[in-house]
């Protein structure tokens, strides 16, 4: 089982939409036997809470169900998971500064947008103080860089349909 963890700052917008919407592309292509993944934030602001009510909206408009709690990223994923991928610079920089502090090396570390073919940039931007537009601007970018990623989980682990 190759397990992805995905993470932003808070974990109640990008990460938790990222997550839902693998976890939904996972088994729509018959790899959730093969494939799992979790989302966190590096924060603790929104630990125990559910994803903001406006990425809870976004995601049922496309078929999406979420039923994330927000969690704060720890030691044992790095352990864990086999993908660790940020959604900006600075949750990156946050990640490898927790990987040093808990003296535990990161497996595959990289930026969401790094999966699309060629973004326009390279940071997936964080809707929280926008309008209900941004999210499901994050939505598309995700569902691209999602599909990226699964070529690569693809190839790389000879995955298989049921």
């Amino acid at each position: 089982m190759v397990k992805v963890l995905f993470v932003c700052l808070g974990n109640i917008c990008r990460s938790p939409l990222a997550e839902g919407l693998f976890n939904h592309k996972i088994m729509l292509k018959g790899y959730d036997d093969q494939l799992s993944c979790d989302s966190c934030g590096t924060s603790d602001y929104h630990i125990g809470e559910l994803p903001d009510e406006r990425a809870m909206a976004c995601a049922a408009k496309n078929g999406i169900s979420m039923d994330h709690r927000g969690r704060q990223l720890n030691r044992m994923d790095f352990r864990d998971f086999d993908y660790i991928i940020a959604m900006d610079e600075s949750n990156l920089a946050n990640i490898k500064k927790a990987s040093a502090q808990h003296k535990i090396p990161v497996k595959n570390l990289f930026l969401m947008r790094s999966f699309q073919e060629e973004p326009e940039f390279m940071e997936v931007p964080d809707p929280y103080y926008g309008l209900e537009d941004g999210f499901q601007q994050v939505f598309l970018i995700l569902d691209d860089a999602l599909e990226g990623l699964l070529g690569e989980l693809k190839q790389k682990y000879n995955l298989f349909a049921k």
